[in-house]
């Protein structure tokens, strides 16, 4: 038992370090927008479509390396998107035009949306079933540990040195790369339902829309759809949102730090109601509670219940991330579990093209922040709907 819950802590160490460093690659991105705006005099659209060309590139990666974690193994697709994004990553800060950053948060964006369905998967086949959803949203928990180093940076490396700087610093990831390789196991239960013929990408595909599937896949594509368009929609924009309320940029990333700090009990709690009372609870618990706290921060003026409000959001909404990539792979069984979990997180990036561009159109026609944090309020709700009413109890479900 000790060798088991040595493995089990190894695996999540393994993978969530990788987790980290791709949430420092996220969460500086929020932070370089704001700082690239003043630097480049970016207009609110061209800010915008940063955050965007990055959701275009997971949808990508997300579909391609879920496609492929079916055929090549979960731990070679795991190896292969790190280093992608973080060469990807460490080029952009060389770059000095828009087309060309824009090009790189494409190929990072890959990356970035390929592993992480994939790490989740491969974590979720490997620990047992009553220990399986707190294990994978503690492996989400590893995404604050990143925004919160991707802050500090932001803080005290990008006024003083500049963006390409903190740029570089996340890029470090790609000689971890060579550990993983390693160090990383495959998942047992991806070798075992290999060892026969394996079936085409095509009917993989076919497989997640038959019907024993059907039903989930719908729940699942709604779900991410809404929870990405409203998360990237509002966290790629909090800097920019607080220069926009009047604060300093400097103050601005002062106070998304205190916000991103509210990351961890969110992932924490998250883990310890999974496994008690379930994926549906914990599910539409935290979604209702981002929706609430999204509304009061569009409508807050004062400094205390922006905070609040922001605190509050990051609580709930990455309690929400957490419980999604737990639920997400127990859908699907080995054969097809990479494919569905990828072709649900490539759609759902579609709404994180479409959440950045929304809230720079909206920003330049002069809509209230209001009106724009109400929208993501409603989409959140219409994912709770999803969970409610289609959704199936995984708890300690059997992976077959």
């Amino acid at each position: 038992m000790k060798t088991k819950q040595l493995s089990e802590r190894q695996l999540l160490g393994i993978a969530g370090l990788g987790w980290l460093f791709d949430a420092m690659d996220v969460g500086i991105l929020s932070f370089i927008i704001a700082a690239l705006h003043a630097e480049w005099g970016l207009s609110p659209t061209e800010m915008s479509w940063i955050g965007s060309v990055n959701s275009i590139g997971m949808a990508v990666g997300a579909l391609v390396f879920g496609l492929l974690a079916d055929r090549i193994g979960r731990k070679t697709v795991f190896i292969v998107t790190l280093v992608l994004f973080s060469v990807a990553s460490g080029l952009s800060a060389l770059t000095t035009t828009l087309a060309a950053f824009l090009v790189f948060r494409f190929l990072i964006g890959m990356g970035l949306g390929g592993e992480l369905p994939v790490a989740s998967t491969l974590v979720s086949e490997t620990v047992a079933p009553e220990k399986r959803g707190k294990v994978v949203v503690l492996l989400e928990s590893f995404w604050a540990f990143g925004w919160l180093l991707a802050a500090l940076i932001s803080y005290f490396v990008i006024p003083a040195y500049g963006w390409q700087l903190a740029l570089i610093l996340t890029a470090i990831p790609a000689f971890y790369a060579i550990y993983l390789r390693i160090k990383l196991p495959d998942s047992p239960q991806f070798v075992e339902a290999t060892k026969e013929k394996k079936p085409s990408i095509a009917d993989n595909v076919r497989s997640v829309w038959s019907k024993p599937y059907r039903q989930s896949t719908i729940m699942l594509w709604v779900l991410w759809f809404c929870v990405v368009f409203s998360y990237y929609g509002m966290f790629l924009w909090l800097p920019s949102v607080m220069v926009i309320k009047g604060f300093s940029l400097i103050k601005s990333f002062e106070y998304v730090l205190i916000m991103t700090l509210a990351q961890l009990p969110g992932y924490y709690t998250a883990a310890w109601f999974i496994e008690r009372m379930g994926r549906k609870f914990v599910l539409v618990t935290y979604l209702l509670g981002t929706a609430a706290s999204a509304y009061i921060f569009g409508n807050a003026e004062s400094l205390w219940l922006l905070l609040t409000a922001g605190m509050l959001l990051s609580f709930f909404n990455l309690g929400a991330w957490g419980a999604l990539y737990a639920y997400t792979p127990e859908q699907y069984p080995t054969s097809i579990r990479g494919t569905g979990a990828g072709m649900a997180a490539s759609f759902g990036r579609i709404g994180g093209i479409l959440g950045p561009l929304l809230v720079g159109y909206m920003s330049t026609q002069g809509t209230s922040l209001t009106v724009t944090f109400s929208i993501f309020c409603g989409a959140i709700l219409i994912g709770v709907g999803s969970v409610v009413f289609l959704g199936k109890e995984t708890k300690q479900k059997q992976l077959a």
